[in-house]
């Protein structure tokens, strides 16, 4: 009876090393599950009390346990949890009082990384109003689309930004748009100020019946992505998806005691709906620069002791190009949270500034589905737990790029595709995972909607995203499907590109796509044109007019010229053969050019420069 009690429990002691020989990964999937299990429950009691629990009630009550803690770092700023709350009362009484906001109401901000951006968005929240963020690079025609579409009727602008703002000022006054400098004082007739108005109003607390008709399914934030239409989507965030963007921060295993470093654009929401959110839900503190310096990045981190840092693949890759310094391992970071990390950068980035654990993830801003690599193999952006699949339904699915559709069986149903194939990623929209769509734009937010995926009835979330599991189960990002390239952690529509540059008089045609650049990110614009008869290329004046109308990571910066454009049977422009021809000039006969930045033109493209460019002497 002894042994066998023995035998017993030398069993039960070799079980977990049997489980961890069989299944390497299962303890770590098991408690990535139960993580997940955990914070669903949580949401579940936050959205059925009365009035829900948002993210700000966990701000407030962060400012009340621990007011002095410090919330935000900017430049030599050390703004605390109370002094960021009492500011943020403020906010929301200015912009009741004085602009006659009511809950339910859109803002619209038009600013880069600053305190005020956090200040507004907290009074936004304080006062149940919507706030719609703007990206700072986008100029006339599309910023009166991403304006329009979110329906708001108040602007709130950086003076920075008022060549901007002067430029679209006329078609907002149309509209009875009223806009707003954030600072003391204007320069521009016909725009007021705010920030002198929040100065004169009370700091007391906001009543909370301010914000009684706020529910999970209230939207809260726009934040705009680039689609195949050429032009931004809003997409909408509600204050339940607030709280799924947090649920990072815990997975990763962010502390109170951490500091957050993001040089991200708020506008985006890796920044702020992950960085920002993260912050508040962990009680820790948030360093924020106006923008990525790679010569400053390491510098910032010691000054502020910063523990984590965010990142795209990009970012990374601008520090491991950086000049190698004696003091590269000299800080405190022991994690980086982000996507977009090719292996080779995770590699040499761990290599040269120390053992930080890098956490990749792939998530979409309107998408309904998100993956976490918590086992931090590297290249990976997750992997396919079984017990999470049980509760989000997703699948890789055959996709036809030529045709940019789901390859469908002969009874019209996707065909799901074996390991270590590339798929296009696709997920149930249910209520567990929902898909809330674009303000104002139906068709689009029906055209991400896949019907009768694998059975009569069924609806699913296209993500427009390639990716491919292997045989261990780890998962992959490949590359985006149409119409839409990703370069400098910016979504660039081929449409809206194409558009601007078909204005050009000498311009019969164009096609516009992404090409890969060795040792780089995503991919960065090229163009393929057609001349119009009689006409010469002008690289000057493309030059010229490009830049008025398009951000620098929208510019092609390779053009190619053709005596015909082909078109696909349904008539969409062929892409596939000349993404794979890129840009070398040895191997395409026709005409190239590049976009020299210092010449301000375009000029003709050489092996000089493509040797430059593979060997990074010349940087893009």
């Amino acid at each position: 009876m002894l042994s066998a009690i023995y035998t017993l429990l030398a069993g039960l002691l070799l079980l977990p090393l049997l489980v961890n020989f069989c299944c390497p990964y299962f303890f770590q999937d098991m408690r990535f599950f139960l993580q997940l299990v955990k914070v669903a429950r949580q949401l579940s009691s936050y959205g059925n009390r009365r009035p829900v629990r948002t993210l700000l009630g966990v701000f407030m009550d962060k400012a009340r346990q621990n007011p002095h803690k410090p919330f935000l770092l900017f430049g030599d700023e050390t703004l605390t949890y109370a002094q960021v709350d009492r500011r943020s009362n403020q906010v929301a009484r200015a912009l009741r009082d004085h602009l006659g906001l009511r809950q339910g109401d859109c803002v619209a901000i038009f600013m880069g990384n600053e305190p005020a951006y956090l200040y507004l968005w907290l009074g936004l929240l304080k006062l149940g109003c919507a706030m719609a963020c703007l990206n700072y690079n986008i100029r006339a025609k599309s910023l009166l689309h991403c304006f329009q579409c979110c329906g708001a009727k108040v602007l709130l602008a950086s003076p920075e930004l008022q060549a901007a703002i002067e430029e679209v000022m006329p078609s907002l006054k149309k509209d009875d748009v009223s806009i707003y400098y954030v600072s003391r004082t204007s320069n521009t007739q016909g725009v007021d100020s705010f920030l002198d108005k929040v100065d004169e109003v009370s700091a007391e607390p906001i009543p909370e019946s301010w914000r009684s008709e706020v529910t999970f399914s209230t939207p809260a934030l726009y934040i705009y992505t680039s689609g195949t239409t050429g032009l931004p989507k809003a997409a909408v965030i509600n204050h339940q998806r607030i709280w799924y963007g947090t649920g990072l921060a815990i997975t990763s295993g962010i502390k109170e005691n951490d500091v957050i470093y993001t040089t991200l654009p708020l506008y985006h929401s890796a920044a702020l709906l992950i960085g920002v959110h993260g912050c508040i839900l962990t009680g820790a503190t948030l360093a924020l620069r106006t923008k990525f310096s790679a010569s400053q990045f390491w510098d910032d981190c010691r000054k502020y002791n910063v523990t984590v840092i965010q990142y795209i693949g990009e970012l990374l890759r601008y520090l491991c190009n950086s000049p190698q310094k004696p003091n590269d391992r000299d800080h405190k970071v022991r994690m980086a949270l982000g996507n977009g990390l090719r292996g080779d950068i995770w590699k040499e980035f761990i290599k040269r500034f120390g053992d930080i654990h890098i956490y990749e993830f792939y998530a979409s801003t309107e998408g309904n589905v998100g993956f976490f690599n918590y086992t931090r193999k590297i290249g990976a952006v997750g992997r396919l737990n079984y017990l999470q699949k049980k509760v989000v339904s997703y699948e890789l699915i055959k996709y036809d790029v030529e045709k940019d559709e789901p390859v469908r069986d002969g009874n019209g149903y996707c065909i799901k595709v074996s390991k270590g194939e590339v798929g296009l990623l696709v997920c149930r929209i249910t209520q567990l995972t929902p898909f809330s769509g674009y303000a104002g734009q139906k068709t689009q937010t029906e055209k991400k909607k896949l019907r009768d995926v694998f059975k009569k009835g069924d609806l699913y979330f296209n993500s427009g995203d390639l990716l491919m599991i292997d045989h261990d189960n780890f998962i992959y990002f490949h590359d985006r499907v149409g119409d839409t390239f990703r370069w400098k952690g910016e979504n660039v529509a081929t449409t809206e590109v194409a558009d601007i540059i078909g204005l050009v008089d000498f311009v019969q045609e164009v096609n516009v796509y992404g090409v890969p650049v060795p040792g780089h990110e995503g991919r960065i614009g090229m163009a393929s044109i057609r001349l119009k008869e009689d006409h010469e290329f002008d690289g000057k004046k493309l030059f010229r007019h490009i830049a008025d109308y398009l951000p620098t990571y929208a510019r092609p910066r390779f053009i190619r010229i053709q005596d015909t454009i082909e078109i696909t049977g349904t008539y969409k422009h062929r892409k596939v053969t000349l993404v794979e021809e890129g840009f070398d000039p040895t191997v395409i006969k026709d005409a190239l050019y590049f976009l020299d930045d210092k010449a301000k033109m375009y000029v003709p493209m050489t092996e000089d420069i493509y040797n430059a460019l593979g060997d990074k002497t010349l940087k893009l």
